[in-house]
């Protein structure tokens, strides 16, 4: 067994498991590269140990500096446990979207966390990005690890995953499948699985169905870590010099529940407890798989430990009350979910960028008069975000406004915006979601993969008028 002088030896190295199970039935044998299992639980680690050093070397990083990096936690964890070893301060300013296990592991270790929001446009002064800008400036002696743009993000593959590949698959891997967040690890493995194989590998990003990598439309999404989103009044999109887009030969667009729901196969049927990105990468893997032959062989990179989403993914609750969710609770359980009240018609909302008038329009159709106002996007081809939802209005509400001089029907509806109605998921039961209206709410929105689709009213949602039966 290995003996080491420091955790930080320990990182890499990782084993291969076969998916026997997930792929049974398909010819092509599907191998998960198991990053979890790193020192610091992702496959960031690392990226962390190479710019850590990558800095010391150009002098980048001097002894009692600060590091600092925005981070959905896994590279924070990295950092942190790599520069503690080395006497460093570190600061990890973390998405408001990340799992809230990822901030206590980030504080375990010893970092400072900074929470920040991502859901903004990019030159927004609170957007995460340039809280590190700003933090970095502040502080002497701090550095900013950046490894969007950190050319050793993607080399710490070049030197270590993809030979590490390449040696345990015995030179026969012929598909390589992986996320695409910073793009550091796809591009560097895959980037030197081409290269040692004279571009006989194929790589595949597996990218989460609105990230604009594969092709969406940027709207928000429900896997942490990957993908791409853009905020529609972001002036200039830029995306991570760390992503060579030259690697990626295709992508498998995976959408939000088939991500979530083979993540907890992952787990039940193959005994590897990882999170949802090795889901999204998962599900394409077993896509690509079904295409090739016995000859083939696949692997597939699991970034990351499902530890850090035991309140999200792996939380019944949470997954229904995000409509993700549909199986019965119990197989005795047969009380009526919100799926049984679900109306077939369009929901109707009202865009942020739209006058009074507009809005009037609009409410004028809604049933109940009452309709969410949601970010205005140009198109919306995967349905409503519920994380785009900025508030409610009601026709009563307006009417009442213009009628007493509080408002003008050309001013824009944000000044007349009601707190956002509450949101129901379609797999819950009828009991807990009118419970979730509480007393100041007469209608709900339903959601289905974390996307509205419908609006359900009190009456409706009350079990003793439903009557029993699913």
């Amino acid at each position: 067994m290995a003996v080491y002088e420091s955790v930080t030896d320990a990182i890499g190295q990782t084993p291969l498991f076969r998916l026997t199970r997930l792929g049974e039935g398909i010819a092509a044998p599907v191998y998960a590269k198991a990053e979890f299992l790193n020192i610091g639980g992702s496959v960031k680690d690392r990226a962390a140990r190479s710019m850590i050093l990558a800095a010391e070397r150009d002098g980048h990083l001097r002894p009692g500096g600060t590091i600092i990096e925005a981070t959905s936690g896994n590279t924070g964890i990295g950092l942190t446990i790599v520069g503690r070893q080395r006497g460093y301060r570190v600061i990890a300013c973390v998405s408001d979207r990340s799992a809230p296990e990822k901030s206590d592991i980030l504080r375990a270790y010893g970092a400072e966390v900074v929470l920040a929001p991502t859901t903004l446009p990019a030159e927004h002064p609170d957007h995460l990005f340039n809280v590190v800008r700003r933090l970095t400036e502040e502080i002497p002696g701090a550095w900013l690890a950046n490894q969007y743009d950190n050319p050793a993000n993607p080399e710490a593959h070049v030197h270590t995953t993809g030979p590490e590949i390449w040696e345990q698959t015995g030179g026969r891997i012929t598909h390589f499948v992986a996320g695409v967040g910073t793009g550091g690890t796809i591009s560097g493995t895959g980037g030197y699985l081409k290269k040692v194989s004279g571009s006989a590998v194929t790589v595949v990003g597996a990218d989460p169905e609105a990230s604009t990598y594969g092709g969406g439309d940027g709207s928000p999404w429900f896997v942490e870590s990957i993908g791409h989103f853009v905020h529609p009044e972001t002036v200039e999109d830029l995306w991570p010099e760390s992503y060579h887009r030259d690697v990626v030969d295709a992508f498998e667009r995976i959408p939000d529940r088939e991500s979530l729901l083979t993540a907890r196969r992952l787990a039940r049927e193959e005994g590897l407890l990882a999170g949802p990105s090795s889901g999204t990468a998962v599900a394409a893997a077993l896509r690509v798989a079904r295409r090739l032959g016995p000859d083939d062989l696949v692997v597939v990179l699991l970034p990351d430990s499902g530890r850090s989403y035991l309140s999200k993914l792996f939380n019944d609750d949470w997954m229904r009350a995000w409509g993700f969710l549909e199986e019965p609770r119990t197989p005795q359980d047969d009380e009526p979910t919100v799926r049984t009240v679900l109306r077939t018609h369009q929901l109707v909302t009202v865009p942020s960028d739209a006058s009074l008038a507009d809005a009037l329009a609009v409410l004028r159709t809604a049933p109940g008069g009452v309709a969410p106002v949601v970010v205005a996007r140009p198109a919306r081809p995967y349905g409503v975000v519920a994380g785009e939802i900025v508030g409610s209005l009601s026709a009563a509400a307006v009417e009442s406004a213009i009628a007493a001089g509080r408002a003008r029907p050309g001013d824009p509806v944000t000044g007349e915006l009601a707190a956002p109605l509450p949101t129901v998921g379609v797999g819950q039961p009828l009991s807990s979601a009118h419970g979730a209206l509480g007393t100041e709410h007469d209608a709900a929105l339903v959601l289905l993969d974390g996307r509205a689709v419908s609006l359900v009213h009190r009456a409706e949602l009350d079990p003793a008028a439903a009557g029993g039966g699913r």
